[in-house]
């Protein structure tokens, strides 16, 4: 059995980590909060932008964008992966490169070598995680960019997507990142981004009311772009509000591991000091008795 000053050097380091925990609990709480706003008020845009390009193709209305025709061939794919730039945040990170690594293996067994595959790494986390990983070719140009998103950086990436596919060097991108549901799930996401899809299955075209200029297929090559730009700073936004949710809840479970072993810790010290105290007791008793 430990000693007392064993017990109690154990219980202040666990009241020292729980400190730690509760304040990192607060703190990623207050940027979940803010973070949930921020991407509560994109998604209403993104979903109404999307709605009106689908809209716009209703009748018999046909659209010549080079961001929206599928290669005859995919040759070179595209991945852009999100995660974070620190840990304490459950298996947020671990969940990413998962399923960036199935994403990367099923390209593998169908043929791709690592010139084929280029791949966009967003999150420190996921750059050390993908450094020894073979089969790809890292892009590392925008790592340290997913604690803030800006839209500038969003526009950056997206329009290094469009110019490839543009022109060919690449004939698909996807993204991988993981989509705040809500503070207790967060779910791994893998999406198309280009081809550009614009009526999926389940949602259908239908007219639009509005009086457009000069023609339908004009205003789609101008909200396309617009459009793509917008779908990484979404995501973006929602892989910090899914991170920030993660460290929460990880910290929260923490504090409260820290709280039980604390009052176990408690327990066991107030058992030894009883029974050091009984057994001084008795002997003083025996002592005076002989």
């Amino acid at each position: 059995m430990a000693s007392l000053k064993e017990i109690k050097g154990r219980i202040g380091s666990v009241e020292g980590t729980l400190k730690i925990t509760s304040a990192m609990k607060m703190v990623a709480s207050a940027k979940l909060h803010k973070a949930q706003g921020a991407i509560e008020s994109m998604l209403p845009y993104d979903r109404q932008l999307h709605k009106m390009m689908v809209s716009l193709l209703s009748g018999d209305t046909k659209i010549s964008s080079p961001y929206c025709e599928k290669h005859d061939k995919v040759k070179r794919v595209a991945v852009v992966a999100i995660a974070s730039n620190s840990s304490l945040c459950g298996g947020y990170n671990s969940n990413v490169v998962r399923h960036l690594n199935a994403l990367l293996k099923e390209y593998a067994d169908q043929g791709y070598g690592e010139e084929a595959i280029d791949c966009y790494i967003i999150g420190r986390k996921l750059d050390q995680s993908m450094s020894k990983v073979k089969g790809f070719r890292q892009i590392r140009d925008f790592v340290d960019k997913g604690d803030n998103p800006a839209f500038a950086t969003a526009r950056d990436l997206a329009t290094r997507l469009m110019d490839d596919y543009r022109n060919g060097r690449i004939d698909r991108a996807e993204l991988v990142y993981m989509h705040f549901k809500s503070t207790a799930s967060q779910i791994p996401t893998r999406e198309e981004y280009l081809p550009v899809q614009l009526n999926p299955e389940g949602q259908e075209g239908g007219a639009t009311g509005y009086i457009i200029e000069p023609t339908p297929d004009a205003v789609l090559n101008a909200l396309i772009p617009d459009a793509l730009c917008m779908k990484i700073f979404t995501i973006m936004l929602d892989a910090q509000a899914a991170e920030h949710a993660a460290r929460t809840v990880a910290m929260q479970t923490a504090t409260d591991n820290a709280n039980d072993l604390l009052n176990e810790l408690r327990i066991q010290y107030n058992k030894g000091r009883q029974a050091a105290i009984t057994a001084e007791l008795l002997d003083i008793v025996g002592g005076s008795m002989k």
